[in-house]
């Protein structure tokens, strides 16, 4: 990758977990704010960022969506990937006690995620677009009564209390980040573990998915991860594909020989090498 970055885009305010998942892997790097994925892309795109982090997958709440809508046309490519755990914290103001708490604010995923622990508080739940939005809006409020749901950066940004740590229902709470780039990076053609990420429409012909995927099987290629999206009319299935396999190699390129002659619009998203986390959580839970 490139020494030159300088900046990376999120969405969300500062302290969502995004904004975390920045300062992991870029602590150098200037971190930005947009209110959306759609924001954060174009942020790159119009030159504002160098890089975008935008979260795909997390292990309780499932893919999220606007995500995946966003890559066909978002032409950025993917050059790296980030695992990162989800530890959630309740906050409040200083001088807050658990017991002063009657309302609760986080994000729609974050709620449903600590849905135990706010049963046994009692208190009544309140979304917000993010888990820092909730943060900043009590430290605004300042008031007792009030608590948000989000990670430790947001109580240090905002100076809120940390009341409870760890308080997600389920101890593997992980949501997986692609880094996005407006050029591609690929790893040396000799690296171990390359992952590739692809998107194509099956031709309209019988068993054409079966047929595509078949190129990877016989050149000895591993899926690990294929998920299909329809357009707004229901009509166009276009798959998203994460391959074992570096794109330049003689193996991958018979693969997308064979794939052509089943579907269309292929579109190489970009290639890089897998996260250390990606191997450890298959070994404890399974593919992501």
């Amino acid at each position: 990758m490139s020494n030159d970055y300088k900046s990376i885009a999120f969405q969300g305010e500062y302290g969502a977990y995004s904004d975390m998942a920045c300062r992991t892997v870029f602590p150098d790097l200037k971190t930005l704010p947009c209110e959306s994925f759609y924001d954060a892309f174009n942020a790159v795109n119009d030159g504002r960022a160098d890089l975008a982090m935008i979260p795909v997958d997390n292990t309780i709440a499932g893919r999220v969506a606007d995500v995946h809508h966003l890559m066909p046309d978002g032409d950025l490519f993917i050059i790296g990937e980030h695992f990162q755990d989800v530890n959630h914290m309740l906050l409040g103001t200083k001088g807050t006690k658990i017991e002063d708490i009657k309302y609760v604010h986080s994000h729609v995923h974050a709620i449903p995620q600590c849905r135990e622990f706010l049963k046994k508080m009692g208190a009544k739940s309140y979304i917000h677009a993010d888990t820092a939005g909730a943060a900043k809006e009590i430290a605004q409020k300042n008031d007792k009564e009030h608590g948000a749901i989000a990670s430790s950066l947001a109580a240090k940004i905002y100076d809120l209390e940390i009341l409870e740590k760890g308080i997600e229902d389920q101890s593997h709470n992980m949501t997986r980040f692609l880094i996005l780039s407006p050029e591609p990076y690929y790893p040396p053609i000799d690296a171990n573990n390359v992952i590739t990420s692809l998107l194509f429409e099956v031709r309209n012909i019988p068993a054409a998915l079966y047929k595509a995927l078949g190129g990877f099987a016989t050149n000895g290629l591993s899926l690990t991860k294929l998920e299909s999206y329809v357009d707004e009319n229901f009509q166009a299935a276009r798959f998203y594909c994460d391959i074992e396999g570096h794109p330049e190699s003689q193996s991958f390129n018979r693969a997308l020989e064979e794939l052509g002659f089943f579907a269309k619009d292929v579109k190489l998203l970009g290639s890089y090498i897998a996260h250390p986390s990606r191997k450890a959580y298959e070994q404890d839970y399974g593919e992501l």
